[in-house]
């Protein structure tokens, strides 16, 4: 048999193999953020009910969040899901450059919607133990902030191995996988921010 057939249907079976295990890989992915959901929708109902059963549980002397501040944080942490599917569509077409400087780009945007929460949190005048209020909002919106910090580090994560040479050539389950993520997380903050800061 003609060696450059063999070698042919060797690269079909190799690409069927990789394709096949992204496609597991995934499918665990997605399971994981399902999971992430549920948590997520558990705390959400129950900052509900408090919140119906008590209308004035306000910690003593607050009258209210400001507000500002935070919707700038918030229109920021997601127009880096636009960025980050930019990046994505500079990977898919080989693009390292446009690749680097997008998830870049993306990192410095959820950095900065970390710091802007570190301090809002220095400011409030209350504490996670000052009433049901004060635990629901620390909880919430700490983590969420565990989960931004996590993206973080899983944007840095794939851009250090976008140095290693071909590394992305066989498959880009681990940006695709971290973009999701961001997408979710993004996606969870809207939800937190029409609850807590738009709904008082």
């Amino acid at each position: 048999m003609d060696s450059s057939i063999i070698s042919e249907e060797s690269n079909h079976h190799s690409h069927e193999h990789t394709h096949d295990e992204e496609a597991s890989k995934m499918f665990g992915f997605i399971v994981f953020l399902l999971s992430e959901t549920f948590i997520f929708l558990g705390f959400f109902t129950a900052y509900i009910v408090y919140k119906t059963a008590n209308p004035n549980w306000l910690p003593a002397g607050v009258s209210g969040l400001e507000v500002t501040d935070p919707a700038i944080n918030t229109v920021i942490l997601v127009s880096s899901s636009f960025v980050i599917y930019l990046a994505e569509r500079a990977l898919a077409r080989h693009d390292l450059i446009k690749f680097r400087q997008f998830l870049m780009l993306s990192i410095a945007m959820g950095s900065y919607f970390l710091v802007g929460q570190a301090i809002e949190w220095s400011h409030l005048s209350f504490g996670f133990t000052t009433g049901v209020f004060g635990g629901m909002f620390y909880l919430l919106t700490g983590f969420h902030g565990l989960h931004v910090l996590t993206g973080i580090l899983l944007q840095i994560l794939v851009f250090g191995r976008s140095f290693i040479p071909d590394n992305y050539d066989t498959g880009h389950f681990g940006v695709n996988a971290t973009s999701i993520f961001w997408h979710f997380v993004d996606v969870i903050w809207i939800v937190l921010f029409v609850l807590i800061y738009i709904w008082q």
